[in-house]
């Protein structure tokens, strides 16, 4: 059995945060798809690469584990069901841009939950580089919608009042998500984990999207639908956050959620690769920013130890 390291569980979370770069832009191609069907057959296209993941490595799942834990597994499938309708929603309510850098205000809730709700202290050194990586997305921010005649801002069109405000909400919801998440990881194997959560998740969404749309979320056939949903399905989901949730068997909540303040720099690197987009000077200068705030995060050793004696802790009472 691989012995999980605070190392690993960095390198799972920085790879999340790259490949989370991807959803946005796979939504932006469902324009003409509702939040709750996006959201359910990206859940059910998950499913089915965890599945194939699993015959693949030969592993099964532990259903006596999964029995134990799921009154928790369905709280955070409830946490993780709102997280995917409101960010989906904020990105076809507001721009991609908005909905990137107001869900990865994900951090900061996070560390108030952990610390108000778990009595989990963030040291100074973690305090100082979630600052400085958020300053970084201000910044990319900054230097987005100052540019002229920038198509984030066609027209001089400010974005969406309602979907900045969802994509707070995705990231207050993650934030619990995320810090309830935290001691469910440290007892179950990440596939054990992820495969029922996400059948939970689209089962939760199949159920509310079908009330509030009084239609059948049926299987896409157009090819131009199929594609992006397999695309969303598979990377950012999948992928990304499955190595997200696993890198918190080493990290704090908050320093997981700061992983993800990669996304924009991994959409960024898309944007080049994909379509030769030259990045502005001033989201360098705020990428940098983010790599620094990560790299002093990074640099924390006794978190995990800080982390159990608090859980432990909550538990007495």
């Amino acid at each position: 059995m691989r012995v999980r390291t605070r190392k690993l569980a960095l390198t799972e979370g920085m790879t999340a945060g790259f490949l989370f770069g991807t959803a946005a832009v796979f939504i932006k191609f469902l324009h003409n798809l509702d939040a709750f069907y996006i959201a359910f057959w990206r859940l059910i296209i998950a499913c089915i690469a965890l599945a194939v993941i699993l015959i693949v490595l030969r592993k099964s799942i532990n259903f006596r584990i999964v029995r134990n834990n799921l009154k928790e597994l369905l709280i955070l499938s409830v946490f993780l069901a709102l997280h995917f309708i409101f960010f989906t929603s904020a990105v076809k309510d507001t721009t991609i841009l908005n909905a990137t850098v107001l869900v990865n205000t994900t951090p900061i809730f996070s560390m108030f939950v952990s610390a108000f709700l778990f009595n989990i202290k963030p040291s100074r050194l973690a305090i100082v580089g979630l600052t400085i990586s958020f300053i970084g997305v201000l910044i990319i921010f900054y230097g987005e919608v100052t540019i002229p005649n920038s198509d984030a801002y066609p027209q001089g069109f400010l974005p969406g009042l309602k979907g900045d405000f969802e994509a707070v909400l995705a990231a207050l919801v993650e934030a619990f998500y995320l810090n309830y998440g935290r001691r469910i990881r440290k007892r179950m194997n990440i596939l054990s984990t992820m495969f029922p959560i996400y059948m939970l998740t689209a089962a939760i969404l199949g159920v509310l999207g079908t009330s509030a749309t009084n239609r059948i979320l049926t299987l896409p056939t157009e090819t131009e639908t199929i594609l992006p949903l397999v695309g969303l399905g598979i990377l950012p989901t999948a992928i990304a956050h499955t190595f997200y949730f696993s890198s918190l068997s080493n990290l704090k909540s908050f320093e997981t959620a700061t992983m993800a303040l990669l996304e924009p720099i991994g959409a960024t690197v898309l944007g080049i690769i994909l379509f030769q987009e030259e990045p502005a000077p001033l989201f360098v200068f705020g990428a940098a920013f983010i790599l620094l705030g990560i790299f002093f995060i990074i640099g924390r050793r006794n978190g995990r130890r800080d982390f159990d004696k608090a859980i432990k802790r909550n538990e007495q009472h």
